[in-house]
């Protein structure tokens, strides 16, 4: 946009110094030929014809080289207007946009996680300040319609583990019975997996939205190292290769409920989602005062594309992940940026997944208390 404003004004000014030009060569061709009009009265004998032929044609000449020097000095004055044409309309485009482009920086600072900033633009009742009224009101209603999902999504998970709790206590009083049939057995156990299963997704929803609130009131320092043994502990990798390097040193800060989630989820989606006799590489190391948790694993070569999608909520990949609920990346996700940090993900040129989460280092403070 600052380019198509330096241009128009920038024509706006050479249009106006070319007409300015353009009517001083007019009026000064006109005086020259009115100047140049010979007077026939006054030629009385050949004499006087010659002598006033000779006067016209020295006037001819001084008009002509007049004319070309004015015709110079119009196109020096023409490639001076239009440098400085250029240069006052990019000054006046940056003027212009200027607070345009501070409502724009602004505006690409605000997340999902701090929609309660404003931009609070102070001035003159333009259509600037209205343009910056306008996306606080919008972000106004953002937050309002963010913070109702986040907590019918949190109240709907709870109460729902009502219903569960009795649908399992109920099969377990119809299988306890001396006479139960088998068929009641087996229908209680495959309702049991699934209970099990929504049990696992209401969980899911309630940690997600615990991460997305934003709220961090139990933060610590938590060593990464121990995250990664408590979820390998939990999370049995039995058949698969298992590399492990993650120094006791490297300390980050957070929840510690939600950064052992984290964590477990990404061990938990390595184990789960690779191939038989296949090998997982965990790896991590703290860096101007960021640490970097890295978790890969082997397998078939994905479509990046596809991979990108995979820390949306519900979004699986491929047939083999069907089992699963679609959750798990996700809360990696919100957990990090609850916690000023990002997940990536990177489909391998030779196979498999790498999943790389990044932390704040705990202060000094936090790790000596």
């Amino acid at each position: 946009m600052g380019v198509r404003f330096t241009l128009l004004y920038a024509v706006v000014f050479l249009v106006s110094g070319a007409g300015l030009l353009g009517l001083t060569i007019l009026l000064a061709g006109g005086a020259s030929e009115t100047q140049a009009a010979p007077d026939n009265t006054t030629t009385a004998n050949a004499a006087v014809e010659e002598r006033v032929r000779v006067l016209e044609e020295q006037l001819a000449a001084v008009h002509t080289e007049q004319n070309r020097q004015l015709l110079i000095g119009a196109l020096i004055a023409m490639i001076a207007m239009a440098v400085v044409s250029v240069v006052l309309g990019r000054a006046l485009a940056r003027r212009v946009l200027r607070p345009l482009r501070t409502i724009t920086a602004a505006t690409r600072r605000i997340t999902a996680d701090d929609l309660d900033r404003r931009l609070a633009v102070d001035g003159p009742s333009d259509e600037v300040k209205d343009l910056a009224d306008t996306i606080d009101e919008l972000l106004e209603r953002l937050e309002t319609s963010f913070d109702a999902q986040r907590r019918f999504v949190a109240n709907a998970s709870h109460e729902l583990r009502t219903p569960l709790a009795t649908m399992r206590a109920s099969l377990d009083v119809a299988v306890a019975k001396p006479d139960a049939p088998t068929a009641t057995v087996v229908l209680a156990d495959r309702m049991r997996t699934q209970l099990d299963r929504v049990d696992h997704l209401l969980d899911g929803f309630l940690v997600l939205a615990r991460a997305q609130h934003g709220a961090l009131a139990d933060n610590a320092a938590v060593p990464l190292h121990d995250l990664v043994t408590a979820a390998l502990t939990a999370r049995s990798a039995d058949g698969l290769t298992l590399t492990v390097d993650v120094p006791e040193a490297v300390v980050v800060e957070g929840s510690p409920a939600l950064l052992a989630r984290l964590v477990g989820n990404l061990v938990d989606n390595a184990v789960v989602h690779n191939e038989p006799s296949g090998w997982i590489t965990i790896s991590g190391h703290a860096l101007d005062g960021v640490a970097e948790l890295v978790v890969e694993t082997g397998g078939e070569v994905l479509d990046q594309r596809q991979v990108d999608r995979l820390a949306r909520p519900f979004e699986r990949l491929g047939a083999a992940r069907t089992g699963s609920s679609g959750l798990g990346l996700s809360i990696v996700a919100a957990v990090a940026a609850a916690h000023g940090g990002r997940l990536t993900l990177q489909a391998r040129p030779t196979g498999g997944l790498r999943a790389a989460v990044t932390l704040p280092v705990a202060s000094e403070a936090l790790v000596a208390a």
